[in-house]
C-alpha cells in the first residue's frame, strides 16, 4: 500500500469575509479606532501575512497604513503610516486589523478600507467594498474677526467660524442696522455685519450642538473734533517746550553779553569827543590864548 503524505499550508475552514461599520464618528483633535476583523479559509497560517489601510476607494486608493508579519510568531511591522498618526491596534494573525487615528484633522474625513494579504502557494488577498466612512465632529471655534472698511468709508465687522455641525453666528454689541450677510463653505461659517456706526464692542457667538465660542473686536470712528482734540494735546506741549527754550537761550545770550555791552552803551556820548576833537579843541585853545593876552596888554 503506497502512502502519500501531503502537507498543506492550511486546512480549509470557512470562506472569505471582511467586517467593518459602515460609520464611525469622531471628533476633530482627539483619536478614533476604526475597527476591522476577517475569516480566511484556513484553520492555521504561519506565512507572511501583509495587513494595509486605503483612503477613498477600494484597490486604488491611497495607502495610508501597512504592516508586515513574516511568521505566526512575528508582530506586524509598521512599513507605511501616513504622517506617523496610524497605529495597529488590532492583531492581523488572530483576525483582527483594527488601527487608531491620532489628532484627527478635516483632511481625514475620508472613506476608509481595509485588506488583509496571505503570502502563500497562492497569494490570497481580501479587501472591503464599501469600507469605512469616517464622520469627524467639532465645538464652534473663531478663526477670525475683524472690521474693514470700504471705498465709500462705510464700515463692516467679519467672524468666521469652524465646527461641525456647521455653527450658527450671533453678532451683539452696541446699536446697529441688523444688516447681515452669511457665508457657508464645507464646515465653516462667516457672518458679516454691515454699516457699523456706533463705537464699542461687537461680540460674535458661535453655537452648535457640541459646544460654543465667543470672539469680540473693537470699533472706534474717529472724528474730526476728536482728531482736532488730540492735534492740540501734540501741538502744545510741544509750542511750550519750544518757548522754553527760546527763553533760556535769550537769558544765556543776555548772559554772555550783558557785563561787556553795558559800559560801551554808557560810553557811547564820550566816543564823540575823540582823542583828535580834543586835540583839536587844545590847538585852538593854545592859539588863541596869546591873542587875548596881548590885547589885555
Amino acid at each position: 500500500v503506497l502512502i502519500i503524505s501531503v502537507s498543506f499550508l492550511g486546512v480549509q475552514s470557512n470562506s472569505w469575509s471582511v467586517h467593518v461599520p459602515s460609520d464611525v464618528t469622531g471628533e476633530v483633535g482627539k483619536m478614533v479606532i476604526l475597527p476591522c476583523t476577517f475569516t480566511h479559509p484556513y484553520k492555521t497560517f504561519d506565512r507572511t501575512l501583509t495587513a494595509i489601510w486605503r483612503i477613498k476607494e477600494p484597490y486604488n486608493g491611497t495607502v495610508v497604513f501597512k504592516c508586515v508579519s513574516q511568521s505566526s510568531s512575528e508582530l506586524c511591522k509598521t512599513a507605511v503610516s501616513y504622517k506617523n498618526k496610524y497605529k495597529l491596534l488590532g492583531n492581523p494573525r488572530h483576525k483582527d486589523l483594527s488601527i487608531r487615528i491620532d489628532n484627527l484633522t478635516w483632511s481625514d474625513s475620508e472613506r476608509y478600507f481595509c485588506r488583509v494579504e496571505l503570502s502563500g502557494d497562492i497569494h490570497d488577498k481580501y479587501e472591503s467594498r464599501n469600507g469605512i466612512k469616517l464622520h469627524l465632529i467639532a465645538a464652534p471655534r473663531i478663526i477670525n474677526i475683524t472690521v474693514s472698511s470700504n471705498r465709500d468709508h462705510t464700515f463692516q465687522a467679519h467672524c468666521t467660524a469652524e465646527g461641525e455641525p456647521v455653527p450658527t453666528l450671533t453678532w451683539t454689541g452696541p446699536p446697529y442696522s441688523n444688516l447681515t450677510s452669511t457665508t457657508s463653505m464645507n464646515h465653516r461659517v462667516t457672518k458679516e455685519l454691515q454699516y457699523l456706526t456706533h463705537d464699542g464692542k461687537y461680540t460674535c457667538t458661535a453655537v452648535n450642538s457640541h459646544g460654543r465660542a465667543e470672539g469680540a473686536v473693537y470699533f472706534y470712528k474717529f472724528k474730526a473734533s476728536n482728531s482736532s482734540f488730540f492735534l492740540i494735546l501734540i501741538l502744545v506741549p510741544l509750542g511750550i517746550k519750544v518757548l522754553i527754550l527760546l527763553v533760556i537761550l535769550g537769558f544765556t545770550i543776555f548772559s554772555r553779553g550783558g557785563p561787556s555791552s553795558a559800559p560801551s552803551i554808557l560810553a557811547r556820548p564820550q566816543l564823540q569827543d575823540s582823542t583828535y576833537e580834543n586835540f583839536d579843541r587844545r590847538l585852538v585853545g593854545s592859539q588863541t590864548l596869546p591873542t587875548e593876552r596881548r590885547a589885555s596888554r
